[in-house]
């Protein structure tokens, strides 16, 4: 190469960076929009509208959010659509939910895994739980699984899709209770898989505790145990766990939620959102509404969350393994 041909090439990368770090300066100049994989009403997307709504704050991003719903096979549309099809601009976010995504990415099918997004933060953990209806002659989870084991296979389950949270929980259920159990995964996520536990199409669901929350403190639902290695003193002080109730299983359905960018998103905005994101999540008013909800708030920072991303996925791809 001459030493012209040189020169441009060195003028080109330094334009290249200079307009890269214009970008970054600027940057946000205009609404951020936050894909959702979920649809509407359901403890993603209900959560993600409490956790931005302080983002056009100067203290914060100083732009508002837009949540876009692209809800469809237990998150696997809205996720296959961001690794291939969203720009890394840093003007299109997504929420992410951990167990789902590596779940789902370890299952294969889909076009993500870990390597196709970065983690900005994490707003929450949300314990899957067991739910009933109100007038269901179910008033404890031994109960519900002694019927379990006299009737394989009768007892329906929703839940908001499959190799989701709720799915992994209803899979570790049915091997420590020694019972075969009919999972349904309902189009529509969390917010579906909830309506068919009231409205009696199901026996029983696996749901979000946030969820469960709000649907039993309006009569709708009674919540029989908690998928997690503790009780919830917050919200469910009165529900055991599945552990307690003599079922081996942990906290590896809990949902972890936050906010991703696509794979080659600037570092200079990735920096920038990482700084500000955490900042949002802790408003007081974040908190209240959350707290309202009966939505856990499970705040990490970025290298928090590279570390329990890869930690999740060398566990899962275990735990997977032994639940076929």
């Amino acid at each position: 190469m001459n030493c012209k041909k040189i020169g441009a090439a060195i003028a080109l990368s330094v334009l290249a960076l200079t307009s890269s770090a214009v970008r970054a300066a600027d940057y946000p100049d205009r609404p951020i929009s936050v894909m959702v994989s979920y649809g509407a009403g359901g403890a993603t997307d209900f959560q993600a509208r409490i956790v931005t709504m302080m983002a056009g704050g100067d203290d914060f991003l100083t732009q508002p959010i837009v949540i876009i719903n692209k809800p469809g096979a237990g998150g696997r549309v809205g996720w296959n659509w961001f690794a291939s099809e969203a720009d890394n601009d840093g003007y299109t976010m997504a929420a992410y939910n951990i167990p789902h995504f590596v779940a789902q990415s370890i299952e294969g099918g889909v076009k993500y895994s870990t390597d196709s997004f970065e983690p900005i933060a994490n707003w929450g953990s949300d314990p899957a739980v067991v739910v009933v209806g109100k007038d269901s002659k179910y008033n404890t989870i031994g109960e519900l699984m002694d019927f379990a084991k006299e009737n394989p296979g009768k007892v329906t389950l929703s839940g908001a899709g499959l190799y989701v949270g709720h799915h992994i929980a209803a899979l570790q259920i049915e091997k420590a209770s020694g019972t075969k159990l009919a999972y349904i995964p309902t189009k529509g996520g969390g917010a579906a898989a909830m309506k068919a536990v009231i409205a009696g199409d199901v026996i029983a669901g696996v749901n979000n505790l946030s969820d469960a929350y709000r649907a039993q403190s309006a009569g709708n639902v009674k919540i029989l145990a908690i998928a997690d290695v503790q009780r919830n003193e917050q919200f469910l002080p009165d529900v055991p766990t599945l552990m307690e109730s003599g079922y081996d299983v942990d906290d590896s359905s809990v949902n972890f939620r936050g906010l991703m960018v696509p794979k080659g998103t600037d570092p200079a905005i990735i920096d920038m959102l990482a700084a500000k994101v955490p900042a949002m999540f802790e408003s007081a008013r974040v908190k209240k509404q959350m707290d309202a909800g009966g939505s856990p708030l499970k705040i990490m920072k970025r290298d928090e969350v590279l570390q329990m991303w890869k930690d999740r996925e060398v566990y899962l791809t275990e735990l997977l393994a032994g639940l076929k």
